[in-house]
């Protein structure tokens, strides 16, 4: 770990322990996210921890910039990771089918496999939450087995339905809401990712640990689902 403050506008400053994106970051980004709340307290405005950063978003009112770089310098001295700290576990269900999830059949053909081993890949492995963004509540997690991972989408949907469970690259991810997006599709939770009136608003938060786990359609319904489906992509 190496410790560089970057200023990114005149009231924030980027924190990047990283050069490299790794899933052992993850004890280490918890663990500077706790220093660096305890150290600005009520002068800090926001603070968005990534897969090597933390953007610290403060009062300019309260801390000049060079304060705030000395408050995370200090902080920060003989970081440690909280070893044995994880965040939650989350157990996501998912209608793994080609009328919402159109990218099966693709993603199987790349991996030379049937369309129920891709899902039974993606559905095999635990996923660390590495950051949040894009919009709210929208969870990066990784890692995918590499015989599923895939590139976006040459262009992006116009419109990707709530709960819609992707894959892009070596990353999964489910959208929390209606939006743009170009990640393959591979089949939809009916699991409500972003509440108003939710504390924190996001189901998951970066350090949470997530396994998918596949339901029929009718338990997909029962759960509140939304099943229109959608578009296959040429």
């Amino acid at each position: 770990m190496s410790l560089l403050i970057e200023p990114v506008a005149i009231d924030c400053l980027m924190v990047r322990l990283f050069a490299d994106i790794d899933e052992a970051n993850m004890p280490w980004m918890l663990a500077a996210d706790r220093r660096l709340r305890e150290a600005f307290g009520e002068d800090l405005i926001d603070l968005v921890p990534s897969y090597t950063t933390l953007m610290v978003h403060y009062d300019l009112l309260a801390l000049s910039p060079v304060v705030a770089r000395e408050r995370i310098a200090q902080a920060l001295d003989h970081l440690e990771p909280e070893v044995g700290t994880l965040g939650r576990y989350h157990e996501v269900p998912v209608w793994y089918d080609l009328s919402v999830g159109p990218e099966l059949e693709r993603l199987a053909q790349r991996s030379g496999e049937p369309v129920t081993r891709v899902i039974e890949r993606h559905t095999s492995r635990e996923y660390q939450v590495f950051a949040l963004g894009f919009v709210p509540g929208f969870a990066f997690m990784g890692s995918v087995d590499e015989a599923i991972a895939a590139p976006r989408l040459k262009t992006p949907r116009q419109a990707v339905p709530a709960g819609s469970v992707a894959i892009g690259e070596r990353q999964t991810a489910a959208y929390p809401v209606a939006s743009p997006g170009g990640w393959n599709l591979i089949g939809r939770t009916p699991s409500q990712l972003f509440d108003r009136n939710r504390e924190g608003y996001s189901l998951l938060s970066p350090g949470d640990r997530v396994r998918f786990f596949a339901i029929d359609r009718a338990e997909f319904l029962n759960l509140g689902g939304n099943d229109r489906a959608i578009e296959v992509r040429p």
